[in-house]
């Protein structure tokens, strides 16, 4: 159990929000949610108005804020950023992209402007399917510098690993060289298919629930945490196998099911603010609830209606409105919006059925045709 998650009210205040202080980025990430261009756009916050949105962080007092992109490296006003963030008492972490505008110095630079952890992207084994993936051939080695260099900074790493029909063949690869790294954290993405992310490279309910099984496996044996994002179901396989007394559930596991009764979930419990101030309930659910330069974000989150249904459970539909796990997982929102159009649709790719359930011919129909979709 995380005592901090328990002590945090999600009708209230947020566990963990994320503002992407630009979208500009080198890169060219085949699933970038952003669809990021290289050049940042006109109307992003200013550095006053990030300053003034970190001020409200910090009255919120959310536990986990996150600057991230694009590249937020591309902002000249970062470092000045993060220094104001340390000064109000607001824990940062920051996603950069590995593209040569991370440097050793850089790295430096910000652990002495008051970064908190860096978290970092891999998502292949080789640079042969990381620099695919990236769209800039030496990503993959400059990842591999930038957790080097935080390590002779002293700075906390995470890594970031989205997992597609392009990479899921090497899981196995990419734990073993990560093993081989200093790192705090491994945050295992599941593709929500939105801005670049494509349909096709979506894994199959099945594929989801296998990589659920290797990811509880690891976990009670890799020397650093493993969480997901975007695969809310894997708290339900986790309560599932600790009830039907298949092993214990790795000790490292232990705090996703402690917060599993809470829900962590798109608009619960999570905000997003884009580069623009719109306030999300996911970056991969891109339906606003107002902007920060017209309201203040926490009563963005308090009070918008998107936020104020996302957190009721009984707004689900489908087979993730009659699951009992309804309480601890809901679902990806963001993915069942990115298939369906409807924020409160049925997770798409979850193969559990609830006790009892019977699909509506009409529900039927829909599951075949997303089998069909994903290649299966």
């Amino acid at each position: 159990m995380n005592p901090q998650i328990d002590t945090v009210n999600f009708d209230e205040r947020p566990f963990l929000a994320i503002w992407e202080v630009t979208q500009a980025c080198d890169l060219a990430c085949v699933h970038c949610r952003a669809s990021a261009q290289p050049e940042r756009h006109p109307e992003e916050l200013s550095t006053a108005e990030g300053k003034r949105l970190i001020d409200e962080i910090a009255a919120l007092r959310v536990p986990v804020f996150v600057l991230t992109g694009g590249d937020p490296i591309k902002r000249p006003d970062l470092f000045e950023l993060i220094g104001h963030a340390r000064q109000v008492g607001v824990r940062v972490s920051l996603t950069p992209s590995a593209t040569p505008l991370l440097t050793r110095d850089v790295v430096f630079r910000l652990k002495d402007a008051g970064l908190a952890r860096l978290a970092v992207s891999l998502d292949g084994a080789r640079s042969e399917t990381h620099d695919g993936f990236r769209g800039m051939q030496g990503s993959f080695a400059r990842t591999l510098d930038a957790v080097r260099w935080a390590n002779e900074a002293g700075l906390p790493v995470q890594i970031n690993t989205t997992f597609s029909r392009r990479n899921v063949g090497e899981m196995d690869e990419i734990l073993a060289l990560i093993a081989g790294l200093k790192i705090t954290l491994w945050s295992v993405f599941f593709l929500v298919p939105t801005g670049r992310g494509k349909l096709n490279d979506l894994l199959s309910a099945d594929e989801f629930e296998q990589v659920f099984a290797r990811l509880h496996e690891l976990a009670l044996i890799a020397p650093f945490d493993i969480k997901t994002t975007e695969a809310q179901h894997y708290r339900r396989y986790l309560l599932q196998h600790r009830k039907d007394g298949h092993g214990p559930v790795a000790e490292k596991v232990a705090d996703t099911v402690g917060r599993a009764p809470r829900g962590l979930n798109d608009g619960k419990g999570f905000v997003f603010i884009s580069h623009t101030g719109e306030v999300y309930p996911s970056g991969f659910l891109p339906v606003s609830g107002g902007n920060v330069r017209r309201q203040p974000l926490a009563t963005i989150y308090r009070e918008s209606p998107l936020f104020v249904d996302l957190r009721n459970p009984e707004r689900l539909e489908g087979k993730c409105g009659a699951c009992e796990f309804r309480q601890i997982c809901g679902g990806s929102r963001a993915r069942a919006y990115a298939l369906t159009g409807n924020v409160f649709g049925e997770e798409p790719c979850c193969s559990y059925v609830p006790r009892g359930y019977v699909q509506s011919p009409q529900e039927v129909k829909r599951a075949t045709t997303l089998h069909v979709l994903q290649g299966a």
